[in-house]
């Protein structure tokens, strides 16, 4: 019952997007309205020539004038039914394009543990897939569901002004025709919302393959992959198939009624011709409207099938668009000239709230200094950085930026002050250049190569097709993961930030290059307030301070000396006896 109720709260939702115009709305309907008018006045000019026929004999002047009217009508009708199908393109490809937009906005704007909690592919899957069978539905409900409802209602009230007696009958038949599509439809919605889910899934199993395949052929698991595949693939079919199966079922069932309903009129029609209450061309009108009145519900039905599926689509797009987001940085005030002075006091965080992570954690980094963290896999070292840079909000105590609650200041602010890379690269589709001038759009050509250079990348740029305007592919395309490093690497030289964010940041690059980064890196530290996270402990025998964690707590700090000496989890690691 809880999902039969989404229908109509989904379709309003889907209508006031139709709201914002109005002009297609109206016109759309206009048209379908005219469309109908000609359509329903053509049998009345057949009709009326017929009769005239009979009466009068042949008269070729009066046949003329019904043949063009005819014609006339004919020819508005399609011609209205044309532009009609112009306002339905366009106000439901605005509709799904307005409707995209507002699902991509929402993923900027949702917390990182939302993209980190559900599979990359389905969450494309609801705005590529989704949007395109809702804009398929959109199209097909907008074009023939206007046009259907006013045939029905026309050549309704045209029958009961011809005859009223056969109308009436064909009135009390009409409903069977309703309550069956209305069943039948009822329960298409559950197995189309089954479909659309399924089909999420299948695309975030493929997306899943696609992104990894190194990894699924190094380890050959093409059989698994492909098993699983065939699983929910197997599971998609069967889905498919009784959404379409039951929505099927529709048409034929008002097919037989509407059938009956034809036959009904032939028969009370020719009784009456028989007994002179009606003329041979108002039985030719009847039938005629008869067949024009039974038509749209055939139509209608499978319009209605389409809509169900369209409107499950809908839902997990509003599904999508109702997740919470972000809290707002409205009442926040932007963070001006950052020195570089961190603190973490009492910080306690955990990504699952069952099992803690951060309990209690204190810390207070001066302006300018050097800071190494340290610690085996899991020991929450990453998670100290997200936490910085505001991905994720502390459950309890806070983190403070030159003495402000960074919950207080904007993210985009704070983000600004922190210049940051991961082990993990990410380039977008574009040039050399464009992708180093990410993190500074006001950059020069000059600012570019010199960030370049001091990140040792402008060698192998040098050596590309089109150097610094050499187009890549997605996420780098043929570029190895060191030259995809250090080209995220100079994107941070040429920010030039006031604090360092180093998450294993030289792990790809050769150890001939890192020694030529580590010098860059240096001289990009100077005086500036710097977190490294590192598993090459060598890489951070400098810092000023390193702190050693475990299970969310920093459990040793000091230098790389003095930790040493005191024998302690720094020295064990350094050995590698953990």
């Amino acid at each position: 019952m809880k999902k039969a109720l989404k229908s109509p709260s989904t379709l309003g939702r889907v209508l006031k997007y139709a709201k914002k115009y109005p002009f297609s709305l109206i016109g759309s309907l206009f048209f379908a309205f005219a469309g109908v008018g000609f359509g329903l006045l053509v049998p009345v000019f057949i009709g009326d020539g017929i009769d005239r026929i009979v009466d009068s004999g042949v008269m070729w002047e009066e046949l003329w004038r019904y043949l063009i009217l005819v014609l006339v009508c004919a020819v508005g009708s399609a011609v209205c039914n044309h532009l009609s199908g112009l306002c339905n393109n366009r106000l439901s490809n605005n509709m799904v394009r307005d409707l995209r937009r507002d699902a991509f906005d929402k993923i900027g704007k949702m917390p990182l543990a939302y993209l980190h909690a559900h599979p990359h592919g389905e969450t494309v899957s609801r705005i590529i897939a989704d949007a395109d069978q809702l804009s398929d539905g959109l199209l097909l409900g907008f074009t023939q569901f206007f046009t259907g409802v006013t045939t029905i209602v026309g050549t309704l009230v045209f029958m009961l002004i011809t005859n009223w007696i056969i109308g009436l009958v064909v009135v009390l038949i009409t409903p069977l025709s309703l309550l069956i599509a209305r069943f039948v439809s009822t329960h298409t919605y559950r197995f189309f919302q089954s479909q659309a889910s399924i089909r999420g899934e299948q695309t975030a199993l493929t997306e899943e393959t696609i992104s990894g395949l190194k990894t699924v052929k190094a380890f050959s698991q093409e059989d698994e992959m492909q098993a699983k595949f065939e699983e929910v693939n197997g599971r998609l079919e069967k889905a498919t198939m009784k959404a379409t199966f039951y929505s099927s079922l529709t048409n034929p069932s008002t097919r037989l009624i509407n059938n009956i309903v034809y036959a009904l009129v032939a028969l009370l029609g020719g009784l009456f011709v028989v007994t002179g209450n009606f003329t041979v061309g108002g039985l030719t009108k009847f039938l005629s409207y008869s067949g024009q009145y039974a038509k749209p519900f055939n139509e209608i039905s499978g319009v209605v099938a389409e809509l169900k599926g369209a409107l499950a689509c809908a839902t997990r797009l509003f599904e999508l668009i109702d997740e919470e987001e972000e809290p707002c940085d409205e009442d926040c005030t932007a963070l001006t000239d950052v020195q570089g002075v961190v603190a973490l006091e009492n910080v306690d965080f955990s990504y699952d709230k069952e099992t803690p992570l951060i309990e209690n954690l204190s810390l207070r980094v001066a302006q300018g200094q050097r800071v190494a963290i340290v610690g085996r896999t899991g020991s929450g070292k990453t998670t100290l950085i997200n936490l910085l840079m505001r991905f994720y909000d502390v459950d309890g105590g806070r983190v403070t930026m030159d003495g402000k609650d960074i919950r207080t200041v904007t993210r985009k602010s704070l983000r600004e002050g922190y210049g940051m890379v991961l082990q993990e690269t990410w380039l977008k589709k574009g040039t050399v250049k464009e992708n180093i001038r990410l993190g500074k759009p006001t950059a020069t050509d000059e600012e570019i190569v010199a960030a370049a250079k001091a990140a040792h990348a402008h060698g192998f740029i040098k050596r590309l097709a089109d150097g610094y305007d050499t187009t890549l592919g997605e996420d780098g395309g043929s570029l190895s993961e060191g030259q995809k490093q250090l080209l995220c690497i100079a994107r941070i030289m040429l920010t030039y930030p006031p604090v360092l964010l180093l998450d294993e940041a030289t792990s790809s690059i050769d150890t001939r290059t890192e020694l030529k980064i580590s010098d860059a890196f240096a001289r990009l530290m100077k005086g500036k307030t710097s977190f490294i996270v590192a598993h090459r402990l060598s890489t951070i025998k400098h810092a000023d301070m390193i702190l050693v964690m475990d299970k969310g707590r920093v459990v040793e700090s000091g230098t790389h000396e003095s930790l040493l000496e005191k024998g302690g989890a720094y020295h064990q690691l350094y050995y590698g006896r953990i």
